[in-house]
């Protein structure tokens, strides 16, 4: 009887389902919103995150993984705005959790929440990867990210209204450092205004509006297409006309054309990390910006 009784308790330890006091269990789509769910729940949520910052977030095999992850999720954190439209939606349909629909709480697109640029007058799919409601890049501002907090700090509170009091004060927490980080990047970028640069991707107008940087040309002819030799050599053409500063890509992105272009244009190809991870220097949100301006700065010498 004494070894039925233990047997018999170690099953209903089993099948008791986990109290309240278990971390929450998020995906978060991008390196970003990892790193921000870090900052606002800490402990109180175990955060998955889909990819990295050397992947390109267009394009993402919806893997076994990654399908199991949607599946035992309690929030969806993505940036939404048509980025993951590849991928997302196939995880979603597979991973049967009702939890983490669009239109359910633990459903969360961060572009939701800021005002978007870059929205297309016309689509046509042979103007290359064009999305209908915006560039999805917002994490490159970093008003965005306090924007996307104070909401995503919102949505976490309808979710574990247990631990209100705890999200409310790593909110306040994050948004004083943030806000004073803010200040102090853009004391630090002041000489970039104005600032000629090329890019390889459409990837930061949100952070060419920020900091009043003027972009004068891309590497890809279009949006996600790969530069061509013709194209490198019509920017060339174009800065000889009009220089450039430096050329920027992200971490992700293949090389070759950045360097090609560098070279004959004789100005720095730097590379911004882009999101999370995308550098030695950006281990989180605020070292991301902290990169991120520092490489921009090249340009200034």
């Amino acid at each position: 009887m004494k070894y039925a009784f233990i047997l018999m308790s170690c099953v209903f330890a089993v099948l008791i389902p986990a109290t309240s006091s278990a971390a929450m269990r998020a995906l978060a789509c991008e390196p970003e919103w990892g790193a921000l769910l870090q900052e606002l729940a800490a402990d109180k949520v175990s955060v998955y995150t889909a990819t990295t910052a050397l992947q390109d977030p267009h394009h993402i095999q919806a893997r076994p993984s990654l399908i199991a992850a949607v599946r035992n999720a309690d929030l969806l954190v993505c940036t939404g705005a048509e980025l993951e439209v590849g991928w997302l939606p196939v995880m979603l349909r597979q991973s049967g959790n009702p939890k983490v629909q669009p239109g359910q709480p633990g459903y969360f697109e961060a572009a939701d929440f800021v005002n978007k640029l870059e929205i297309p007058t016309r689509l046509d799919r042979a103007d290359g990867d064009v999305h209908a409601a915006g560039n999805p890049h917002i994490q490159t501002d970093p008003r965005n990210i306090a924007l996307v907090a104070n909401a995503l700090t919102r949505r976490l509170m309808q979710i574990d209204p247990d631990n209100v009091a705890f999200y409310q004060g790593r909110y306040q927490d994050f948004a004083a450092r943030w806000k004073s980080a803010i200040q102090r990047w853009e004391k630090d970028a002041a000489p970039l205004r104005g600032m000629p640069v090329v890019v390889q991707h459409k990837a930061y107008p949100y952070l060419e509006n920020w900091l009043g940087l003027n972009e004068l040309a891309t590497l890809e002819p279009k949006p996600g297409v790969e530069p061509t030799s013709s194209h490198l050599s019509e920017v060339l053409a174009l800065l000889q006309r009009q220089p450039a500063k430096l050329v920027m890509r992200s971490a992700y992105n293949d090389a070759r054309g950045a360097d090609w272009l560098a070279e004959r244009a004789k100005i720095p190809a730097v590379v911004l990390p882009f999101t999370v991870g995308g550098s030695d220097r950006a281990k989180d949100l605020f070292g991301l910006f902290d990169d991120t301006i520092a490489q921009l700065l090249k340009g200034t010498k």
